[in-house]
This record gives C-alpha cells, structure tokens and sequence, in this order.
C-alpha cells in the first residue's frame, strides 16, 4: 500500500470554536478555512455555531454575520449579493458555488464546510488570487475586433437569431467555479485555459460583428490551450448561471474540424 507523507505546513489544523448563545433555538455550524501568510502558520478550520434565526438565509449572510459580530478578521470578497459579480465564488459543502446565491438550508444537514476555490493560490482564509486566470481571459482578447467601420453616429447592428446565438454565453460573469471544479484545469492550469475562458471565446468566435474568427481559431488550436478538456463534465455541474461550457467547447473543437475539411 502506497503511503504518501504529506509537508508539515501543508496538513490542516483545528482551528478556534465559536459558540452561539445558550438560547439559540436553531444552530448550524460552519467549518471555515483559515489561513494568514503573515501569521507563518498551517492553515486551520475554525468552528462557529450560528444562530439561524439571527441570520439572513444564505451563506453569505451567514459569512457576514460572523465577520460583523463574532471574528473580524474572516476574510471573503463579495459585492452584489445577487449572483452577478462572481465576487464570493468559493467551495461550499464540497461544490464549487457563489455564497450569496446557495441557502443554508440547501446544503446537507450537519455543518457546513466552506473552503476556498481548490487549485488556487490562497491570499487569505477564502480569498484566491485571479491573476492568472484573468491573464488567461485577457489572452483570447475578449472585445469585438473588426475592420469594417461602423457607420457615423449609428450601432454595429446584427440579426435576432444571430444575437439569440450568444445567449448561453455572454451571462458567464467569471467567477471561476467552472474552471477549478475541472480536474484537467488542476493539473494543467499553465497551459489549459479551462471551461470558464474557453466558453468566453466562443462567444466572441460567433459573434456575427467580429471579423477575426480565422484568428481567434488560430491561437486555439493547441494540444494543451483547448484539447486538454476531456469532457468530464465538473464544469456544466458547477455553474452557477447554469451554463455548458462542456458545449462550448465542443462547438470550438468542431469549428476547427470543419475548417478542415
């Protein structure tokens, strides 16, 4: 049996434990990932019990309540609270989701685990670093590019059915759950681009107002930049848009076959 001896500073320890008050009629506890570079310590779990009838229905609320009246120093990114940003991406009893969109009472009974994004570089407790992953997004050069001049004062206009072809598409708001929950992305995240910037650059591929598909095609045929995805299908279940990047891709792989032929 093969034994695997994992670094000291790599094994998660028990954290703190925070209790609710003695009157609390309904508790639910969340098991958080805690990590600071400064403190120059193993990453911990920390324990607190929340009150849910003091609380908003969602994780995030729950987050919130903790940073707001029992920890200050919990640190999370969030914005809209409304599933729009992507800012509060984050592992959530075990999926990959966005804490202001999944209810408490949605996650399986017992407490709730809730981790960073996997496979990325931690800043602190739950924030992750996007630099490269936004520099992936920047590199399929997500803007309309054309050679044809708009007309003077006037939109670049399309057809209905060919706006109809984007929908699907243009509602992914990079948040990255995508992308971390596939297993080709873990261990070829360098060279892969991963469902989340793979489905962006299709979008911009059939946007019937782009003229530089031929070109757009050209930087994506590579062994590891698109044909590193295997159809595992972790992304189309991690979306929380309810988007197939798992289709998009294969509509890229298919665009290159038939220009081919």
């Amino acid at each position: 049996m093969v034994e695997f001896n994992l670094p000291a500073n790599s094994k998660v320890q028990k954290g703190k434990r925070f209790e609710a008050s003695a009157t609390a009629q309904r508790k639910r506890e969340f098991h958080i990932y805690r990590w600071n570079q400064d403190d120059d310590c193993n990453p911990k779990v920390d324990v607190y019990e929340i009150d849910l009838d003091q609380c908003g229905p969602m994780v995030l609320d729950a987050l919130i309540k903790i940073k707001n009246e029992i920890d200050p120093g919990l640190t999370f990114r969030r914005s809209c609270r409304e599933g729009i940003c992507g800012s509060c991406s984050m592992n959530i009893d075990g999926t990959n989701s966005l804490a202001c969109t999944t209810a408490i009472e949605d996650c399986r009974s017992g407490p709730i685990a809730v981790y960073p994004l996997p496979h990325m570089t931690v800043v602190k407790d739950l924030v992750v670093d996007f630099e490269h992953f936004y520099a992936q997004y920047a590199s399929i050069k997500p803007w309309l590019q054309s050679d044809t001049p708009t007309p003077a004062g006037k939109e670049r206009l399309q057809s209905r059915e060919d706006r109809f072809k984007l929908d699907g598409l243009y509602e992914c708001i990079l948040c990255a759950c995508c992308s971390t929950s596939c297993p080709s992305y873990w261990w070829n995240s360098e060279k892969f681009l991963g469902p989340a910037i793979l489905l962006q650059a299709y979008r911009w591929l059939i946007d019937s107002r782009d003229d530089t598909a031929g070109e757009r095609l050209d930087m994506l045929e590579d062994s590891f930049r698109l044909y590193r995805c295997h159809t595992i299908m972790n992304c189309v279940n991690a979306c929380p848009r309810g988007l197939n990047p798992a289709q998009a891709i294969g509509e890229i792989k298919k665009m290159l076959v038939e220009r081919q032929i």
